[in-house]
């Protein structure tokens, strides 16, 4: 045991009256909703690469937290781990994710980053024999070092590329060996600054034989679990490969890999493409890719990736409403990429961001299975699109030529007038459940 936390209870669920802060009010594990256990749902994760190895910078300023494990040692990994878990309990947090260099030294060489890894992954297997905690899904991470400042899977030198595929396949190792259930491709650094260096078309058959390798090697050791792509747009480059979800899925089309890879959709880098969180998730939906989340927010003034806890009922509802009409998360999970501000420096800061961000997810959940069962919203989309379901339109859609559509239009004097979206009262609807 470590006392970074020292003086900080287990968190309860106390029920919305609670006025303690260090409660939660909305998150119940046990709660049925929908016939399914409330932690079954929402499969919460916390991310160890904000909660544990984030020093608090931002572009315009250096570390702002002093945390005990701080150094790119061994024996300090080993003690950033104690206090991993030892929140994951307070919490009752079934589930984690990692980098590899959230969680091991830097070595002087890949055979020693690797055997690192190896070391603290036996150690997380015994923490995660103690307190039942388990492995949502690892990833490695081919951003931060400046090997890869030109990318890792895209990058033009080759010995790059191979540093980076052996570094995937050890990262899938260890996810394996301590059976997570998702392994993540997060190509931070895949896309491009100017066209001025760059071969798109290589960088992009590059990145298309990587991931096909990837998926060949999960196959060959067992892996169960599947792929995930992360879709990163604009930030740190300008033009990423892995923009939005249907850009992703357009990539795995053209390799052949559309029903081996799904994707992880996060919340802030939803919004940098322009897009809502919910777009993207009933788009992956459509599409047979949806995987999980990272749930987490942006500030909508600053125009970059903030990854604040989410603070927002009404956003995280229609979430979590696209995601059960999908049927709900199975592999994957809700995983908190989010951190702490720069200015909230104490342990119990740590720990009621996650108390919030739970409560905030618990709602959402309870508000959206509530409005899938009141069915309201779901007749009304069917009001709208009835005129679908007659054969005639069914015909028109499939066989019809265009010959053959005017000739009704002009037989039939077909001259539509335009129905209402009402939208303001499907907003109405929402807002009483939320």
């Amino acid at each position: 045991m470590t006392d970074f936390f020292a003086g900080i209870p287990q968190i309860k669920y106390e029920g919305p009256d609670s006025t303690s802060e260090f409660a939660f009010r909305y998150y119940n594990p046990d709660e049925i909703v929908m016939g399914k256990r409330m932690d079954k749902h929402l499969r919460f994760a916390t991310a160890y690469w904000h909660s544990f190895a984030w020093p608090g910078g931002d572009p315009f300023g250096g570390q702002t937290f002093e945390r005990p494990w701080f150094g790119d040692t061994m024996d300090l990994a080993l003690i950033k781990a104690d206090v991993a878990f030892e929140m994951f309990a307070l919490l009752g947090q079934p589930y984690f994710c990692f980098h590899d260099a959230d969680v091991r030294p830097e070595g002087k060489n890949f055979a020693e980053n690797t055997a690192n890894l190896e070391r603290i992954t036996d150690y997380f297997a015994q923490k995660m024999e103690q307190t039942g905690t388990k492995l949502l899904w690892g990833t490695a991470n081919l951003f931060s070092n400046c090997r890869f400042m030109a990318g890792a899977a895209t990058n033009p030198d080759p010995d790059v590329f191979a540093y980076s595929a052996a570094t995937v396949k050890t990262c899938i190792d260890a996810t394996h060996k301590l059976q997570g259930e998702n392994y993540v491709l997060w190509g931070g650094r895949e896309g491009y600054e100017t066209l001025l260096n760059t071969d798109l078309a290589r960088e992009r058959q590059q990145a298309g034989r990587f991931l096909c390798k990837a998926v060949d090697y999960a196959h060959r050791i067992g892996f169960k679990g599947p792929l995930l792509i992360e879709p990163k747009p604009q930030e740190p480059t300008k033009h990423q490969y892995d923009y939005d979800v249907a850009t992703v899925y357009g990539f795995l089309k053209d390799f052949g890999l559309e029903n081996e890879v799904k994707v992880n959709i996060e919340q802030g880098h939803a919004i940098l493409a322009g897009h809502s969180f919910e777009h993207e998730i009933a788009t992956a939906a459509a599409l047979g890719i949806f995987g999980s989340i990272d749930m987490n927010r942006n500030d909508y003034q600053s125009g970059w990736d903030t990854d604040q806890f989410p603070n927002n009922t009404p956003e995280v509802t229609m979430a979590y409403y696209e995601i059960l009409k999908a049927g709900g998360l199975t592999t994957g999970g809700t995983n908190f990429d989010a951190k702490l501000r720069r200015q909230s420096l104490d342990p119990a800061d740590l720990i009621l961001a996650h108390v919030g961000g739970m409560d905030i997810c618990a709602r959402g959940l309870k508000a959206a299975a509530a409005m899938l069962e009141d069915g309201t919203l779901e007749d009304r989309r069917q009001e709208r699109y009835a005129g679908w379901d007659e054969s005639g339109a069914q015909e028109m859609l499939e066989t019809a030529s265009f010959e053959d559509i005017e000739a009704r239009v002009r037989e039939e004097d077909i001259n539509p007038h335009p129905k209402s979206g009402a939208q303001e009262r499907l907003e109405n609807i929402v807002n009483r459940f939320c």
